[in-house]
């Protein structure tokens, strides 16, 4: 595997995008509709102030959220940070909810920051994009005339 980015984020408050996301463990979910587990059982988490960052490449987690959902490792990849370039841990199953869309995707563990970042391709696939100037996300369009989605 390649080299992930994680940003520098000193400085960017301007134009800074913050929202909300929801994380669930899939294995969890598909336990509860397969019957095996009550709907208690499946973790989630809601998390505030997570940062979108066009600079990140994938969804990133804080080490104690991972562990809250119980997600598995499935990988490891080398992840350019600000001390320079390290080990990371890939964690899969994650579905992820911004914006009342919905995807699942595999995630970065994040061991030096607390907070969540939210990057480019579950940006993409979610049809989901940064509007800068109004600090916010804004929804690409799905319906009969228009997607976001490309062949």
């Amino acid at each position: 595997m390649g080299t992930l980015v994680l940003p520098n984020l000193k400085g960017k408050q301007m134009g800074q995008v913050i929202t909300t996301l929801t994380v669930t463990n899939r294995i969890d979910q598909v336990l509860h509709q397969r019957g095996f587990i009550p709907s208690e059982e499946v973790r989630a988490i809601t998390l505030d102030n997570v940062v979108v960052d066009t600079g990140a490449t994938m969804l990133c987690l804080p080490a104690h959220v991972i562990s809250q959902l119980g997600l598995i490792q499935v990988g490891e990849t080398n992840v350019e940070t600000l001390a320079g370039v390290k080990r990371g841990r890939i964690f899969g199953d994650a579905t992820l909810v911004v914006e009342n869309r919905e995807g699942r995707f595999d995630c970065l563990e994040l061991t030096e920051l607390k907070y969540a970042l939210l990057g480019v391709i579950p940006l993409q696939q979610l049809g989901l994009e940064p509007d800068l100037q109004n600090h916010r996300l804004r929804v690409l369009p799905m319906n009969s005339e228009q997607t976001y989605l490309m062949a």
